[in-house]
């Protein structure tokens, strides 16, 4: 009995043990993840009261409970606008852009670092390229004034001038600015973008590619065939999360690189940015919470559509 009862105190022993352990751990990783949990909750929880603001006509000197309630004539103060097709389009269509060109070239910049043997010559590019993304826009919207800036001081009309064209004022052309924006955002993005995709084709079994070669096959059909399938998951997973944010444009892209110009409103005015004005023009708080709301309410349904197709087309991709 004796024998009996100490097995079974040191099994609780080692138990216990484990337990401590198990929890010594979760501990741990949960007091890492804590900063980035306060975090979350103080700048996108707590202020998940103001949605209130989207319907209520605002006064300082009331307070946001206090003041008036205005129904949904926020909402129809921007829907009801002239500019308010001008901006939506802007905004859906410069992001469908992005999101296209963006994946289609940080997945080959990403093929092509994978190709690479030397390991010297990928972390020399990755560097060059990702460099962009550490760069504000307000220092990107200088260099690109210093690149476009108007008559013969600028860099793109001196290289114009050298083979005897004339000076474009890039500054009040609105058709030149949604290729402009595109090539920055490209080149602001594409680096950080492509190391999701990279660190996917780390993961490939070397014996695929071997097999193939053996095959005879070439490095398009390697490509089609061994790399596609590989990046589908994560190009479908950054896709989704894309397409949850299109109808909420990059402000410091569309407001710094383009200067605020209102020649160029046209093509480059989004909602963000006509929201921006309205707040600091005009003072309306509550259509810019109106117009907040209808951000987040659009691209929460987009994602749950999206994830509902790609559930049906292949239930493995889909990311929930």
């Amino acid at each position: 009995m004796a024998t009996i009862a100490s097995a079974g105190a040191k099994k609780k022993k080692s138990c216990l043990k484990k337990f401590c352990n198990r929890n010594i751990d979760n501990v741990q990783l949960f007091l890492l993840a804590l900063p980035a949990i306060i975090l979350l909750f103080v700048f996108c929880y707590i202020p998940m009261g103001g949605i209130i603001l989207a319907f209520k006509k605002f006064r300082v000197d009331l307070g946001i409970f206090e003041s008036p309630w205005a129904g949904l004539k926020n909402f129809e103060f921007f829907f009801t606008s002239s500019d308010a097709w001008r901006v939506v389009r802007n905004t859906l269509g410069m992001n469908f852009l992005f999101i296209l060109f963006t994946t289609v070239f940080s997945v080959l910049f990403a093929v092509m670092m994978f190709r690479l043997r030397s390991r010297r010559l990928v972390k020399t590019y990755q560097t060059v390229t990702l460099m962009p993304s550490f760069l504000s826009w307000v220092v990107v919207g200088y260099m690109v004034y210093a690149l476009l800036m108007p008559g013969p001081m600028g860099l793109i009309n001196q290289v114009i001038m050298f083979f005897g064209g004339e000076p474009v004022d890039w500054y009040s052309q609105p058709g030149y600015w949604p290729i402009i924006l595109l090539i920055v955002k490209l080149w602001h993005g594409v680096g950080y973008n492509s190391l999701f995709y990279y660190a996917s084709l780390m993961g490939i079994d070397k014996e695929f590619f071997e097999a193939a070669q053996l095959d005879g096959a070439t490095k398009a059909q390697e490509f089609r065939y061994i790399i596609l399938p590989f990046l589908k998951p994560i190009i479908i997973v950054m896709t989704l999360l894309n397409i949850g944010n299109i109808f909420r444009a990059d402000f410091g892209l569309f407001f710094n690189v383009p200067r605020n110009v209102g020649v160029l409103y046209p093509t480059t005015d989004v909602i963000d940015t006509y929201v921006y004005r309205a707040l600091t023009q005009l003072g309306d708080v509550g259509m810019s919470a109106a117009v907040g709301l209808v951000q987040s309410v659009v691209g929460f349904v987009l994602i749950l559509v999206t994830n509902l197709v790609v559930r049906k087309i292949d239930p493995e991709s889909a990311l929930f």
